[in-house]
């Protein structure tokens, strides 16, 4: 049996290289403020009460619940609203970047 396989490759315009790369940057700074969040959520409940660190202190309140994908999924449709940049990516694409955060971490 002979199996044929195909590969093709894209050539992109320079426009639609801009647009994927603007892409690219919107997906990072999902990806990175909601790593931001979660090691924030952390770092507030490491501190004890009686012996905080003098650098810096965390104010996230006690029952403030973790920050997990499925939270941080349904607050990128309030964040589409405040951020018109991100409109320009489709939200699948910001969901597996959030996804990819939460297999990594």
């Amino acid at each position: 049996m002979l199996n044929l396989t195909y590969n093709y490759r894209i050539y992109p315009g320079l426009d639609q290289e801009a647009q994927m790369l603007d892409w690219l940057e919107q997906c990072r700074r999902v990806y990175n403020y909601a790593l931001a969040e979660r090691k924030d959520w952390i770092g507030s409940r490491k501190c004890p009460v009686n012996a905080c660190s003098i650098k810096q202190e965390y104010i996230i309140s006690a029952d403030a619940p973790y920050p997990d994908y499925y939270k941080q999924q349904n607050a990128l449709t309030k964040a589409k609203d405040e951020i018109p940049e991100l409109k320009a990516v489709h939200s699948q694409v910001l969901q597996d970047a959030l996804k990819r955060l939460d297999k990594s971490f």
